[in-house]
This record gives structure tokens, sequence and C-alpha cells, in this order.
């Protein structure tokens, strides 16, 4: 039987906010689940395969409870694994880290810069395009998202965010200028609210996206890192990102069930695999 705690801590520009839920007995470190920009509500299904876990999840600076309180919008993915390092060190390490997408950049960043206190990191799909063999056109084209966002809002920009990520294959040079689905069509508003601080457009997009790993520093660190894809995301934007991360540190990208969210019991309307992915999951930790 488990149960929850949350706290915070007070760190420069966020008041950051985590959960703890401790397994009554285990001889295992603590296992940390999060994303980017998705918060722990994401992770609570998953959280719930792992009762003889103590799991710990939180929400990134900027999302749900992890209020900003300082004027900087954007956030770096080694802003993030400083704010991860708080958590740990509040928590105790060594941990095992679960990290997807933005989150996972967010942990390979944070292996290469205190790799002693992760045991055993599975970074899922992370969205690192520097690795992508269309690497410039990818990047163009996310500019080219972040620039929708800034002249016409966030349903225009989100409508292009689904069109990239579910695009199966190279990314075209001309992506960007091509015709694109209507926000309607994602159930996204058609009207611009005027708002400009978005947690994924306007903090997170580009500093992920574009973020430039240190594989020689991770190919050096005491952690065990496994690179986990989804069977169903073959051809797409994140699983080829982490294919080329596998490839660029000497490792064979591990097939995980399901897709994107797959570890999802229907948070955010992404209804995964949960438990099928967490069977896989606790197999490779």
């Amino acid at each position: 039987m488990t149960s929850t705690e949350t706290h915070t801590l007070d760190l420069p520009g966020v008041t950051l906010t985590y959960d703890v839920r401790k397994a009554a007995e285990t001889t295992e470190p603590p296992l940390l689940m999060f994303g980017s920009p998705m918060d722990a509500s994401g992770f609570a299904t998953l959280a719930e395969y792992f009762p003889d876990r103590t799991v710990v999840t939180y929400d990134p600076r900027g999302a749900g409870r992890s209020k900003r309180t300082g004027g900087s919008i954007e956030s770096t993915p080694d802003l993030h694994a400083s704010d991860v390092y708080a958590v740990i060190s509040a928590v105790g390490g060594p941990v095992d880290i679960f990290a997807s997408s933005g989150g996972a950049v967010n942990a390979l960043a944070l292996v290469a810069k205190h790799p002693s206190v992760v045991r055993t990191l599975v970074a899922h799909e992370p969205p690192a395009a520097q690795v992508l063999p269309d690497r410039e056109e990818a990047l163009s084209a996310i500019a080219d998202m972040r620039q929708t966002y800034e002249r016409d809002g966030f349903g225009a920009a989100m409508a292009k965010f689904i069109a990239i990520t579910s695009l199966q294959g190279p990314i075209p040079a001309d992506f960007g200028s091509g015709p694109m689905p209507s926000p309607a069509d994602f159930g996204m508003p058609t009207e611009d609210d005027g708002s400009r601080d978005d947690v994924l457009f306007a903090q997170n997009l580009i500093t992920c996206t574009h973020y430039e790993h240190d594989f020689e520093a991770l190919s050096a660190a005491p952690t065990r890192i496994v690179l986990a894809v989804g069977e169903e995301s073959e051809g797409t934007f994140a699983r080829r990102a982490g294919e080329g991360v596998a490839e660029r540190l000497g490792l064979k990208p591990v097939i995980f069930p399901s897709h994107h969210g797959g570890f999802m019991g229907g948070e955010f309307g992404m209804a995964g695999q949960p438990e099928a992915f967490a069977g896989a999951l606790r197999e490779v930790l």
C-alpha cells in the first residue's frame, strides 16, 4: 500500500511541486517519472503499476502546479536538469528515472552533468532534432511553428505541432509553407486569445528540440542509459530522434508497447497500453 505526499521547493524563478508515493517496504531506489511540458498528472496511471517502488513525480517549471516566479519564460534543458537534481537531492538518491518526450531530453542533460545521482535512465522518445538526418529541415519546421505561435497564437501553432509529430518519415524542406490542417480539425481554438506564455510553445519548444547533447559525457557516465521508442511510432519525429540518440551512444533502442503516450491511461486524451508499457519498463529496470 502506498501513500502520497506532496512537497514544494523554492528554486530560482519557480516554486517547484513534486509528489512522493511511498512504498511501505522496498530496497529499490526511488523511481522518478517525468515529462516536459507534461506535468505529474500524466504519470498517474503508470505509477499505479509500481506499488512496490517509491515513485516520485513532479511538475516541471511553468507546468501544472510549478508556477514561475521570475520574469523569464524560456527554460533550457540544463535549467530543467537543475530542477530535477534539486528534487533528487530532496528525496535522496541515487534514483532510477523514466523520462518521456521533452523530459527525456532534460534527463539526458541531467545525466551528462550529474551522473552519480542516476542509476538507470530510461529515456523515451526524446525529440532531439539535432541528431536527425533531416536535421536542417526539422529545425526549420520547428522554428516556423514557433513563428506561427507568435503571429497567430496557440491553435494555429498546435495544428502544426500535431502535423509534424504525426508525420512519418523525413520532414520536407517546405513543410512550414505547405497547407496545414485547421485547428478546428483537432478541436483547437481558431481564435487568437492574445496570450504568448504557453508552456510548450513559448517556454520549451525551441530550447528542447534544438538542444545539443553532450554525448561524450553521456558515454562516460556510470549511469545505465536505455533509449526507448514506441512500437506504433515508427517513422515519426520522436522515435527517429530516439533512435538517433541511441546510435550516437552506441546503443540499440528498446521497443516499448504503443505510441509516444503509450504509458498513459487516458490522461490528456492519449490512451496507450499502460499495463503492457509498465511491464516493459519493469523488465528494463
